[in-house]
């Protein structure tokens, strides 16, 4: 019985994703989000729970890779697709407005590229090579959830929309060394980049909380963890070793 259980997770994080994606299409960028977020967390666990039951598999490793496509791949990609529909073109390409929004699945076949390299790539055992697949959804889904009503008003949102999808597309495989959350050991020396970055994000996202219930606006709850993503990249980069 007990070696189902990481590949029930895993399912469930499948079917997190699977839900995400029809809210997304349906408009519901927040819900759509929120479901990103716990298949995340199912994410997180069913690789533990395997390793804690001793129960491995080749099976699980292939299951998680499709499930994590679906959730951090096709969710993120099916978001920005709704967002693409919805908001002002320039007069010289409106003609183009039913095909530019397809251009959003591009993150989902680089996000399947870079899960397929993650699985033959040993290098990544305690840190990552290229942007990882979460990090990338929850960049989008955060994004257009926080600061969609903002980038409506934007004159130029639509090329700057498709020029992030041509960045982030390059990032799920560029071979960039980006950091992982794994410790090692709980001390401080050698984790400082690690414990910055958790202080950070608590910080930023204590933050959004706060202002988010002041203002009552609830999407402002979420602007945050855009935010962080782009703090991730940046520091993975600055503290690349020559």
């Amino acid at each position: 019985m007990k070696k189902h259980i990481p590949n029930t997770i895993t399912c469930c994080n499948l079917i997190s994703g699977c839900v995400a994606t029809v809210f997304a299409l349906f408009g519901d960028a927040e819900l759509a989000l929120l479901f990103i977020i716990l298949g995340a967390v199912f994410d997180f666990f069913d690789g533990m729970t395997a390793r804690i039951l001793g129960v491995s598999s080749p099976i699980g490793k292939e299951l998680d890779s499709l499930a994590d496509d679906v959730t951090f791949g096709v969710a993120p990609a099916s978001i920005l697709f709704s967002f693409l529909n919805i908001i002002d073109y320039p007069s010289f390409l409106d003609g183009w407005r039913n095909v530019i929004p397809f251009l959003a699945y591009v993150i989902a076949a680089f996000s399947a590229l870079r899960l397929a390299k993650f699985n033959l790539d040993t290098r990544q055992t305690t840190s990552f090579i290229g942007l990882p697949t979460p990090a990338n959804a929850l960049f989008w889904g955060s994004l257009i959830v926080g600061f969609g009503q903002e980038m409506m008003a934007c004159t130029y949102i639509l090329p700057l929309l498709i020029i992030g999808i041509v960045v982030s597309s390059w990032l799920l495989i560029a071979e960039i060394p980006m950091f992982a959350l794994k410790f090692k050991h709980w001390g401080f020396k050698g984790n400082e980049i690690k414990y910055g970055f958790v202080i950070f994000s608590a910080i930023a996202l204590a933050c959004g909380i706060a202002y988010g219930i002041k203002t009552g606006d609830d999407r402002i709850y979420y602007s945050p963890l855009s935010v962080i993503i782009l703090a991730y990249i940046a520091v993975s980069i600055a503290t690349q070793k020559k």
